[in-house]
């Protein structure tokens, strides 16, 4: 069984909770990245991008590791949809996304520190918002205050309850982490879940 130091790129409490589900001792590190989209960057690619420059943004300090990057990208209608950071921008993407379908593309990157092997997949899903009022979209914000999420819900916690219905590769990917693909992504490199 390999040895080499599992680290999480990342300092999302999501992310991290998610990893520790595996239950594979781990380390997490802030990778520094600016998550700007690039002009005409298509929202799957935005995300590919992103977790491999995660990985690669810790690799210096971790000479001799398996990095884990991740980064979530929604896209309705063509556009990206990020974090939104505040209220006002919550309430501004639900009303946006109330009745229609968002697609959530969440790259993954496992990146060998020591080989080099860099090992890429994107996990999709799809959720539809049911028609929700802006007194319900008001309500749920203030109970969740889902501000760190693309998307402004957490399918985790009370933001289901917004959702008609969901689809997709993998739940966990919603969530942050696809964590059917790093499992088979950590078998590659060696690394048993059990």
């Amino acid at each position: 069984m390999n040895s080499q130091l599992l680290v999480l790129a990342s300092t999302s409490i999501y992310r991290c909770e998610l990893l520790k589900r595996l239950q594979l001792p781990f380390e997490t590190a802030a990778p520094d990245v600016d998550e700007t989209p690039l002009p005409d960057e298509s929202a799957r690619a935005t995300s590919i991008r992103l977790a491999q420059e995660k990985a690669r943004a810790v690799a210096s300090r971790y000479p001799d590791a398996l990095i884990i990057g991740s980064d979530q990208v929604a896209l309705l209608e063509g556009q990206q949809i990020g974090k939104p950071l505040t209220h006002d921008n919550a309430v501004r993407q639900l009303r946006t996304m109330r009745g229609k379908t968002t697609t959530f593309y969440t790259a993954l990157t496992l990146f060998n520190s020591k080989t080099g092997n860099m090992q890429t997949e994107v996990a999709e899903n799809r959720v539809t918002l049911r028609h929700l009022s802006d007194d319900e979209i008001e309500a749920y914000l203030l109970k969740e205050q889902p501000y760190h999420c693309a998307g402004s819900a957490k399918s985790e916690g009370l933001g289901i309850a917004l959702m008609s219905s969901m689809s997709g590769d993998d739940p966990n990917a919603l969530i942050g982490l696809p964590l059917i693909l790093l499992c088979d992504m950590l078998r590659r490199e060696g690394v048993s879940p059990f």
